[in-house]
């Protein structure tokens, strides 16, 4: 096929962690003639062969040159949670939905991934998968699910359109700048001690595993497919601990703090924070910690995907990409 012959693709949200790794797999691919990153910040790392335009999913949408056909991938989001205001993750997550849809079905687009979040499950200790009832216990997780039904509506207005909607859980890896990057610090530095419990599960996948199943989602060719991106069988805190310190060779984490003595330092934190002193740590992130969130890829295994990492492959990727920074 020449290269006039190819699809462009836009990206929303693609100057993130995910976002870049998602960009990266694209151009490798060969399948687009030109490849757009639509995002209201700068890319940390630029990636060859990507148009990068500075722009907000909360406002209409406009990009000029060629977008008729355009397969769109949204990952725009307001996500870190706690971190905002309520109203914010509505006004970003349903305001973009609605702007990114209205986009599509302006240049034809007949193929939309839509990247969610397993917090539309809320916290739960039962294991839940596609079908469980949905009970967000969160804005962030409330904005995702009717951001969710936003694109549901746009799909299910053409027979030609085709939808693929991820729910990831925690996801890890190079650029990540998160959850298991603050992890990997505090191991390292012995600094790390299990809140309120060790048997907490924290679903979780590897940035590169979550690439890969948006590929394989994509090929299926389903009008409609929901999937959650996590691994099997779930993990426990202590486990994802173990696994790090056996890849890495930190010292394994010891010590337990009960979750009554964590309030109280976290409500001594928000203190803090009434008289200037802004910190990350308070008692809603720190309930966090303690709530298991178990789920089940059951969808996307079903459907015949075939996972190449588990967490010590993925960690031990980790580790050889980031020069055993875990950055």
């Amino acid at each position: 096929m020449s290269r006039s012959n190819l699809s462009p693709v836009i990206v929303f949200g693609g100057a993130g962690f995910i976002g870049t790794h998602l960009l990266r797999s694209l151009v490798e691919s060969g399948r687009h003639q030109r490849i757009v990153s639509y995002d209201i910040g700068e890319p940390s790392i630029p990636v060859s062969g990507v148009e990068y335009i500075r722009g907000d999913v909360c406002e209409p949408i406009e990009i000029g040159g060629v977008v008729e056909d355009a397969e769109i991938y949204n990952l725009a989001a307001v996500h870190t949670t706690p971190g905002h205001e309520d109203w914010e993750y509505f006004w970003t997550n349903v305001h973009g939905a609605t702007h990114v849809c209205d986009f599509a079905a302006a240049v034809g687009c007949r193929f939309l991934l839509f990247t969610s979040s397993i917090s539309v499950y809320g916290a739960t200790e039962a294991p839940v998968e596609e079908n469980s009832k949905l009970t967000p216990d969160s804005s962030y997780g409330r904005s995702k699910l009717q951001a969710e039904e936003i694109h549901r509506v746009w799909v299910r207005s053409n027979a030609d359109r085709r939808l693929v909607v991820v729910r990831p859980a925690v996801i890890f890896g190079p650029g990540e700048g998160g959850n298991f990057v603050r992890l990997a610090n505090l191991l390292s530095r012995n600094r790390f001690v299990y809140p309120g419990r060790r048997d907490t599960i924290k679903s979780c996948g590897y940035v590169g595993e979550l690439i890969r199943s948006m590929e394989f989602a994509r090929k299926l060719g389903r009008q409609e497919f929901t999937y959650n991106l996590c691994y099997e069988p779930r993990i426990t805190i202590e486990e994802i601990c173990t696994t790090f310190s056996q890849v890495a060779g930190f010292n394994q984490p010891r010590i337990t703090i009960p979750f009554k003595l964590m309030s109280i330092g976290g409500m001594a934190f928000e203190m803090l924070g009434s008289f200037g002193i802004r910190t990350s740590i308070n008692r809603a992130r720190l309930r966090k910690l303690v709530l298991s969130t178990n789920v089940l890829p059951k969808a996307l295994i079903e459907a015949g995907y075939a996972y190449e990492t588990d967490l010590r492959e993925a960690l031990s990727r980790w580790r050889h990409a980031s020069n055993n920074s875990f950055v």
